[in-house]
């Protein structure tokens, strides 16, 4: 570990890089009791923290490799970071991406002077045939994080922060192979060892926190891709051995606690995170919460800001659900006249976001309605607590279906026979939604389906299907290769479809 500190005293990276400010949230800062620092990763040029180990790297190769020129595999930063370090010493460099990988972010490699390589639908398809290419065209592989090199130049980050504040109680840090928080913590201890490290992850995408946890390496069988700059399956080996040693604990939150996050950094500093890189402050407002945080200095590190245009409505629409702001329920009244009115009058004077209903049988009727709330969790129960003494409700602000597909629905119930209800995810290129409905509808009778697109790498599917065979079924769902679980039991599903 010693030998990280040294090179990140001693680095190049400065030939690309600048020292990137230390921003105080003054609106976050005074909402959670205590000094909220954001260290801006996202004013780097490639608008990531990527660009550091990348340069660190490819900076300390011989005559002998440079002249090979380099490889990587990478959906995004990493991409950006070793095309513009590579064409800054000289040296070629070949990129794979996966076929899903957005235009914006293949032209921008492009324009760097990468020379950019699509295959596979997801980045462990990428990250085999950049080996492949390794061994084939005798190129230097330049990994995304589990090297000495790479941590090293991640770590300058904490460098800056040791200069830039005097006093620091925790240092929140975002994590997918590793690589940024076994760099910055290692440089953390060795210089100021009082500081703790907290690294922040999705609950989808658990690689560092199962690892400590198990005190092992594991193998995620699924992960989330919302925050798809950390989207790892398996924490790196170097970067794991490290990690345990010198960070202090890791927390977990969710996507919409993420979307909540961008929205306060927006709001503090005008700059639109990627998800990724609003982890960290989202692990700030999580762990201040549970733990009663007051008056401490806390650093989040925003590591990047290149996101989809799309994806902002997604970030948008589930902000609130994050923040808390908004509670999205589901009600049971009798179908009679005054019924209606009666559960209006009840909201008193919460402001409806959004209101879903429709006849269903001569008994009752179900409603879908969003509420506007101003003070959170508790005002959230106490809105509750008063519907239930007169109706059945559900809340179903945690519920993905609801939010991800049912909100944006119309029709109703359904009385077919056999109904089984199933989301899927799958790589958001040309074809893919084809491939797919070719492999399931001609084989089974479709009764529902939902598809938006979100402006994110995959898309997202709510189908029905008429199956007596499950298990017939869900062999072909493997065959395709695609995520997908069973939601026939989705009180969502069961109260509106």
């Amino acid at each position: 570990m010693h030998s990280i500190v040294k090179l990140a005293d001693t680095t190049r990276v400065y030939d690309v890089a600048t020292v990137t400010p230390l921003s105080h949230a003054h609106q976050l800062s005074e909402r959670l009791e205590n000094d909220i620092y954001l260290k801006r990763e996202d004013e780097l040029s490639i608008h990531a923290f990527k660009l550091r180990g990348a340069y660190q790297k490819i900076s300390s190769l011989t005559a002998e490799q440079a002249a090979k020129g380099v490889v990587a595999s990478s959906a995004g930063n990493h991409a950006q970071g070793v095309a513009l370090s590579a064409k800054k010493l000289g040296i070629d460099s070949v990129i794979v991406m996966p076929l899903s990988t957005p235009k914006i972010k293949v032209n921008a490699v492009e324009q760097l002077g990468g020379k950019v390589v699509l295959h596979g639908d997801v980045y462990d398809d990428a990250y085999q045939y950049a080996k492949q290419l390794e061994k084939q065209q005798d190129l230097v592989f330049i990994h995304p994080y589990d090297d000495i090199e790479v941590m090293a130049g991640q770590a300058t980050i904490a460098k800056e922060l040791l200069d830039q504040l005097s006093t620091i109680d925790m240092v929140f840090i975002p994590v997918g192979g590793g690589g940024l928080i076994a760099g910055m913590a290692t440089y953390l201890k060795h210089y100021a060892p009082q500081i703790r490290v907290i690294g922040v992850e999705p609950q989808d995408s658990p690689t560092l926190y199962e690892a400590l946890k198990q005190n092992k390496r594991v193998i995620l069988p699924e992960v989330g891709r919302f925050a798809d700059g950390v989207a790892v399956r398996q924490i790196g080996e170097k970067t794991f051995e490290i990690a345990k040693q010198v960070v202090d604990e890791v927390i977990l939150v969710s996507n919409d606690e993420i979307c909540a996050a961008i929205k306060d950094i927006y709001e503090d500093v005008r700059s639109i995170s990627e998800p990724a890189g609003a982890l960290a402050t989202a692990g700030i407002k999580k762990y201040v919460k549970q733990h009663n945080v007051q008056g401490k200095n806390l650093v989040a590190v925003v590591s990047g800001a290149n996101v989809n245009f799309d994806r902002l409505r997604y970030i948008s629409e589930r902000a609130d659900i994050g923040e808390h702001n908004e509670a999205i329920i589901a009600v049971t009244i009798d179908e009679k006249p005054g019924s209606f009115l009666k559960f209006c009058q009840m909201l008193e004077d919460h402001s409806i976001t959004e209101f879903n209903y429709r006849y269903g049988s001569d008994s009752q009727a179900r409603i879908f309605v969003g509420v506007s709330l101003s003070e959170g969790l508790s005002e959230k129960q106490a809105l509750l607590d008063r519907l239930s003494g007169s109706f059945d409700v559900l809340d179903m602000s945690d519920n993905s279906i609801a939010k991800t597909h049912i909100r944006y629905m119309v029709g109703g119930r359904s009385n077919c026979e056999h109904e089984v209800l199933y989301r899927f995810e799958f790589p958001e290129r040309p074809g893919a939604l084809l491939n797919f409905l070719k492999k399931v509808g001609s084989h089974w009778n479709i009764t529902l389906f939902h598809y938006r697109n979100h402006g994110a790498d995959f898309g997202r599917v709510l189908i029905g299907l008429q199956a007596q065979d499950v298990t017939q079924l869900e062999q072909s769902f493997n065959e395709l290769g695609y995520f997908y679980q069973n939601e026939t039991d989705n009180k969502a599903y069961q109260y509106f479809l």
